[in-house]
């Protein structure tokens, strides 16, 4: 039967033998470590160039982030939400909102200058709901962009993948001190075993579940403990966590392609904020005191 089917679970995929085999055969020839630093140096380089190929016609637009996260809707017309989209690229994700009149006030951030100016160029696009910005939110100069503890809700819809493993525990908190008390982050990316990561050849595997795309764009493949212990080591709580099987099914065109995903959703824990403020370098924000959007002033540890 044609047609798409879905579903959620907690386990992982298990391997066949064909599928460890491809896996192995990775192992043979790995990135090698100068050419994984080139790609963390050039990485906005490479996304920059993959939006000047592809422009708005890559990605679909997300219309079905009301249907799993329903923390979007906002029945509340005296109180706008604030929500930042993380690695907003083009649009994709918040336009359809716009569109749908969810209330809500939007931050947009991408590393890519170029998807930033797409963004701004969309006829949708009105400094009254969204406010799109070019940052990096491994970098704390991400905090200078965005108030302390002023945002609702989060967003990393397939960009965490596109980071460092080193660099996820950091971009958590980073998040973690723009968050709201009990604001939340909602999370979907690349789940381990997905097919693209079994259709990795040798040369381009870089780390453990970590790989280099042809166009120089990197990609992670997560799995749920791993999710679990990086988000708690940022100081989030883990309220749902799951792998989505998505089977795309075409007889006709003999096409049959199941993809692996990872939804998450995860509270702020909330703990004196002033605890990782401390420690961020002051150089940074050229100042020696941030204040928060409650109107309390952090002192930074010199």
């Amino acid at each position: 039967m044609d047609g798409e089917e879905v579903c959620s679970s907690t386990l992982t995929k298990v391997l066949n033998e064909h599928e460890e085999k491809k896996l192995e055969e990775q192992n043979q020839r790995l990135v090698s470590d100068h050419k994984a630093g080139m790609l963390e140096i050039q990485a906005k380089k490479h996304w920059d160039l993959f939006y000047k190929r592809n422009e708005t016609r890559f990605f679909k637009d997300r219309h079905w982030t009301t249907r799993e996260f329903c923390e979007l809707i906002n029945d509340n017309v005296d109180e706008r939400k604030t929500v930042f989209e993380i690695g907003c690229g083009v649009g994709n994700f918040i336009f359809p909102l716009i569109k749908d009149k969810i209330n809500l006030f939007a931050l947009a951030c991408d590393l890519s200058p170029r998807a930033v100016e797409m963004v701004k160029s969309n006829p949708l696009y009105d400094e009254n709901h969204i406010h799109a910005f070019q940052g990096d939110i491994v970098s704390t100069e991400i905090l200078g962009h965005v108030e302390l503890e002023s945002v609702d809700i989060a967003t990393l819809i397939f960009v965490l993948s596109a980071i460092h493993p080193d660099k996820f525990v950091k971009t958590l908190q980073n998040i973690h001190l723009l968050l709201k008390k009990d604001g939340i982050i909602l999370f979907r990316d690349y789940g381990l075993y997905d097919m693209a990561q079994l259709r990795f050849k040798a040369g381009h595997k870089i780390s453990e579940n970590f790989y280099m795309r042809q166009d120089g764009t990197r990609s992670f493949y997560f799995s749920l403990d791993y999710i679990k212990t990086i988000f708690e080591e940022a100081g989030f709580e883990i309220i749902e966590n799951s792998y989505i099987h998505r089977r795309t099914i075409n007889k006709k065109e003999n096409i049959d392609v199941p993809r692996i995903f990872v939804q998450t959703k995860a509270k702020k824990k909330s703990w004196d904020i002033y605890e990782q403020c401390r420690s961020i370098p002051t150089q940074v924000h050229k100042c020696n005191s941030v204040i928060t959007n409650t109107g309390r002033t952090i002192k930074l540890k010199e």
